[in-house]
């Protein structure tokens, strides 16, 4: 009961640090998504955007690893497909049990329903998007995924007005409606299983400041068109950079 307490706790206390205050609406579908599912907002489990939550791939994964289930088979589509245009479509098969007959999801993705951070990279996003549906459809999540959003960019909008650093918006806010840049980092973290911590420590060498809270807007979205390009070019060899910050990151108090 105490350890069900404080992961109610955890996840409002996290999930209002990230996204503002909230309304109760809003806090109670948390409090159910951590009730009924274990789900965790420090985990990445749940993003929440324009008022609405949305379960992660992450987040799925987590859920079907605890229930123990049984495999997770995927096909690519080629007769709905088209490599030339870049569209490609799956299904996924989730099976909870051994004997379990299957829960089936389709995913497509092409240029026009993917976020402009993953461009090239469709068949995954395609791929994912039907394990997610699979997944719940297995376990009675009703809430979308944030993986099948059509456009990623267009929902990540500000939910809070974010505090100013010496007259100007901080890296997190938008002053002129467009996607906060917290939103854009969480995305391409996710997207590329990075991890954030070392990515926060790189943003922060690379824009000059002590922490990224500090640097200025048009130095974030430097650092996020590089990281994301940086990502698509070579992903191993930004893994072993981000590394180097491992030393920097445990030398803090």
């Amino acid at each position: 009961m105490k350890t069900g307490r404080n992961a109610l706790r955890s996840n409002a206390n996290c999930a209002q640090n990230l996204w503002g205050k909230m309304s109760r609406s809003s806090l109670r579908a948390l409090r159910e998504l951590t009730v009924r599912h274990h789900l965790s907002v420090p985990s990445g489990d749940v993003q929440y955007l324009d008022g609405r939550w949305y379960v992660t791939h992450t987040g799925l994964l987590s859920l079907a690893l605890r229930r123990r289930c049984a495999g997770i088979r995927t096909s690519l589509q080629k007769g709905v497909s088209n490599p030339t245009a870049s569209r490609w479509v799956f299904k996924a098969t989730v099976y909870k049990s051994p004997d379990s007959r299957g829960f089936v999801g389709y995913g497509d993705a092409d240029p026009s329903n993917v976020s402009s951070l993953v461009r090239g990279a469709e068949m995954r996003v395609a791929e994912t998007r039907a394990v997610n549906r699979a997944l719940r459809k297995a376990y009675g999540i009703g809430l979308c995924s944030f993986e099948e959003l059509g456009r990623f960019s267009a929902l990540a909008k500000p939910l809070a007005v974010q505090p100013q650093v010496n007259g100007h918006h901080g890296s997190n806010g938008s002053s002129n409606g467009q996607p906060r840049l917290r939103d854009q980092l969480c995305l391409l973290i996710r997207q590329h299983n990075l991890d954030p911590t070392l990515v926060k420590a790189y943003a922060a060498d690379f824009c000059g400041t002590e922490t990224l809270r500090e640097a200025s807007r048009d130095l974030v979205e430097s650092f996020i068109t590089q990281l994301a390009a940086s990502v698509k070019k070579d992903r191993d060899a930004l893994v072993c950079k981000l590394n180097s910050y491992a030393h920097h990151v445990e030398a803090k108090p």
